[in-house]
């Protein structure tokens, strides 16, 4: 896959993710995954499993846009394929947080708040 990365420099402080244009993502179709620098290369390869709504020709994509763009700002990457950086997205991520509250009001103590071992009250 032939990558479409360009590096983007613009003089000042970018104030919208609008002001960026479609060849610094590592996703360009979605706009996700900015790679404007060495961090954000680096993110886009620790949260790559976590796109989620794209296809495998995409992902392929996206892959060639970071190995391109670690090239550009010296990032190391061990990864030779897009199958390395996680094949399986995380599609319950908005089900999760909702699932870990739920287990935590379950495991709640009754009456609210929680009391240390050893404390006593006195009535």
């Amino acid at each position: 896959m032939r990558a479409t990365w360009k590096p983007h420099e613009k003089h000042g402080r970018l104030t919208k993710q609008s002001d960026l244009p479609d060849s610094v993502y590592a996703f360009p179709a979605t706009r996700k995954e900015p790679l404007t620098d060495a961090r954000h290369v680096r993110n886009a390869v620790a949260r790559f499993d976590q796109v989620t709504g794209v296809s495998d020709r995409e992902r392929a994509l996206a892959f060639a846009n970071i190995k391109k763009a670690a090239e550009y700002y010296g990032v190391d990457l061990s990864e030779s394929s897009w199958h390395d950086l996680g094949v399986r997205p995380q599609r319950n991520r908005k089900a999760a947080p909702r699932k870990a509250v739920a287990t935590r009001k379950r495991k709640a103590p009754a009456g609210g708040a929680s009391r240390k071992k050893g404390s006593r009250t006195s009535a």
